[in-house]
């Protein structure tokens, strides 16, 4: 891989950056070591549950300042930019998701509703219930448009792989019949934006990721270089028989930094 062509880094978080609440090894010393080399980077995750901001503060809390909310791309943000772009102020939207995802749709002008609603909104919701299903369903069924913020089949945490949003698309799925149209990774809408954050073209940009399904999979789509680090869900041996397989592997960011310094 010739790192020499290379002038903007986009990376996932969960399972590069940190799993869950545990920073992973690097985490400090890879941003400063983007700001050395003077590398535009840009956060990119499926992530629906947190704005861009809380986002920033997370890395705060981890030891990271500066990171502007600008360069932090959501499944949720671009799901907000979306229904800003394509639907008028006002319209109602039902959200089946965690809080973040409600605030954002709120910024972009639409109102939260649960009857009537002209959209239906789903990312992950770590609470669940049958209830909240059935509501969704329900309005789907009416006639409702059908948007995801991604469609990730697990979120990784520190206790391992856990139901992530694309469960939750499949269930709703299967029981209106219709298969939505999803935002995050390794779909168009997160990657325009993304590079529209950094401002370098796709072929002098890399994609870091933990996901083959997402990350390295978007990035083959999109003309993106890839990047696989081994600290997240997929595993050297499945990069190897993956028919799109990414451009480097590194076991972590660690060994990464160390290879692109070496030439």
């Amino acid at each position: 891989m010739n790192f020499t062509e290379l002038r903007g880094v986009l990376m996932d978080m969960d399972g590069v950056l940190w799993r869950g609440s545990e920073p992973l090894p690097g985490l400090i010393p890879f941003f400063d070591w983007l700001k050395r080399r003077g590398l535009e980077y840009g956060l990119v995750t499926n992530n629906s549950t947190k704005t861009p901001a809380d986002y920033v503060a997370k890395l705060e809390r981890l030891g990271v300042t500066g990171v502007p909310e600008t360069r932090v791309i959501t499944s949720s943000s671009t799901t907000a930019h979306y229904l800003k772009t394509h639907y008028p102020p006002g319209t109602p939207v039902h959200v089946l998701g965690m809080d973040g995802l409600r605030r954002l749709v709120q910024a972009a002008g639409m109102t939260l509703a649960d009857d009537g609603a002209r959209v239906v909104v789903a990312g992950i919701d770590f609470e669940l219930t049958y209830d909240k299903l059935k509501r969704a369903t329900l309005i789907l069924r009416a006639g409702a448009d059908f948007i995801g913020t991604n469609a990730d089949a697990t979120f990784p945490l520190p206790e391992g792989l856990v139901p992530g949003a694309g469960s939750i698309l499949a269930a709703l799925s299967t029981a209106c019949g219709r298969q939505p149209l999803v935002m995050g990774k390794p779909s168009t809408p997160m990657f325009e934006a993304a590079l529209a954050a950094l401002g370098t073209p796709p072929g002098q940009t890399v994609m870091i990721g933990d996901r083959l399904d997402t990350d390295i999979a978007g990035a083959a789509q999109h003309g993106l270089r890839s990047i696989l680090v081994l600290t997240g869900v997929a595993t050297r041996a499945e990069a190897a028989a993956s028919p799109a397989p990414p451009d480097a592997v590194f076991d972590d960011l660690p060994a990464l930094m160390r290879a692109w310094d070496g030439g």
